[in-house]
């Protein structure tokens, strides 16, 4: 092969790029003769330089886009750029640079980039976040969810990043550690915004059913997302060395509760205000500030406790009393900041108990096993029916028992049943 017969990408490509350009080829009209198809990845941070990361995301947006085109749908296929926020100020505290040049500086070098890749993305569409021009709008539909009623101001606790100076969000914590400073995280309690979209939830949910192509995966991180639990509110009575008479706490298997063997609350529980003396407890605190606040992180943790004096009693058997605990994997922004451990029916609780050698009493029994059957090796928290239960057993598990327990518990008139 001759050097005549290479092919010589810079020559060629450049040239059908240029021709794609001025012919904007990529362009998106309005058709009404055609079906729609948009397609959007996820815009890039404006870093300086595209990686292989972010060649494989827009490469297969490409081809989907370009299939999609091919089979006769009118396509938009626009980019944008993720540029509003901590790396441009930190950027330009290090570099002493202005953090408007930084950014388009760097835009600009990716762009050029992108485009060499020959990607089908119409540029006429072009937005940046930090444009006035863009965010214009986000701050007039803030406005309209405010005035509808859809947003709204309380105190939280957060994941605070002490060396970026910002909040960070479940994912970007790892190991207790700000994902890009590295500095343990600490939680704190802000004033801060919230998107009102409890009111939709039912609404969203209703709404899975009808994704018959979507992986059953996806759904279910959707459910967990939009988070609403059936469910009930239960005041156990406590009694020790702290002046609190009760502990609420939320629970989506109330029936299970003759298998409680301990009381668990978040380290952020009003509770820990008598305990900010105790070193002891400030030392378990800083600890758990280490475990991360997804969902993932708690599941795949050591989980971790300190026993306090308290005792709770529980309410379908008074002569029951199990200690209280703070504990890692308890979360205040989850119910009540309060969890019962039934550790024979929740991986997470029998951990627990096994670690603390609590009783592992089996509540629920596969169909198919008999009256003897226990929970060793680990949690079972399949469906069922009711054993050890006294007056409850016998009911199938949970579709009879949770709302037979919730109408036995209501009559004793400080539970209240919760949708």
């Amino acid at each position: 092969m001759t050097s005549k017969d290479r092919y010589n990408f810079k020559t060629v490509e450049t040239k059908w790029q240029e021709k794609w350009h001025k012919s904007k080829v990529f362009k998106a009209k309005i058709d009404k003769s055609k079906d729609k198809f948009y397609c959007l990845e996820m815009f890039p941070y404006p870093s300086g330089k595209i990686h292989m990361g972010h060649v494989r995301n827009y490469t297969i947006g490409d081809v989907l886009s370009r299939y999609k085109s091919l089979k006769g749908f009118n396509v938009l296929h626009p980019m944008g750029w993720d540029a509003f926020g901590m790396p441009a100020e930190n950027a330009a505290r290090e570099n002493n640079l202005d953090p408007k040049d930084w950014t388009n500086k760097n835009i600009s070098t990716m762009k050029e980039q992108l485009k060499q890749l020959g990607l089908s993305i119409d540029w006429d569409r072009e937005i940046s976040t930090c444009s006035e021009e863009y965010y214009k709008h986000q701050q007039l539909f803030f406005l309209e969810l405010y005035e509808k009623g859809l947003v709204y101001r309380k105190e939280n606790y957060v994941n605070w990043d002490p060396i970026d100076q910002t909040v960070l969000a479940n994912e970007q914590v790892i190991d207790g550690k700000g994902w890009r400073s590295g500095a343990i995280v600490e939680r704190k309690k802000l004033n801060q915004w919230f998107f009102n979209i409890s009111k939709f939830s039912q609404d969203l949910l209703d709404g899975l059913d009808n994704l018959k192509n979507w992986p059953n995966k996806v759904k279910i991180m959707q459910k967990n997302w939009i988070g609403k639990s059936f469910g009930c509110e239960i005041s156990f009575e406590t009694e020790g060395d702290v002046p609190v008479k009760e502990i609420k706490c939320f629970t989506t298997r109330p029936d299970t509760l003759f298998g409680f063997s301990f009381l668990a609350l978040s380290v952020d529980h009003e509770i820990s205000k008598y305990f900010s003396n105790d070193k002891e407890f400030q030392k378990f605190k800083t600890e758990c500030s280490k475990t991360g606040t997804t969902e993932e992180a708690i599941a795949i943790g050591e989980k971790i406790g300190f026993k306090t004096n308290l005792r709770a009693i529980n309410p379908l058997n008074p002569n029951q009393k199990v200690p209280v605990f703070f504990a890692n994997f308890v979360l205040m922004d989850y119910g009540f900041g309060a969890v019962f451990g039934c550790p024979a029916h929740d991986q997470r609780d029998f951990d627990f108990a096994k670690k603390y050698d609590l009783d592992i009493k089996t509540v629920v029994k596969p169909d198919g096993e008999n009256q003897n059957f226990e929970v060793d090796v680990e949690a079972y928290s399949g469906p069922g029916i009711l054993i050890n239960s006294k007056y409850l057993n016998g009911l199938k598990a949970p579709e009879e028992s949770i709302l037979k327990t919730i109408d036995i518990l209501e009559q004793k008139k400080n539970r209240k049943k919760t949708n």
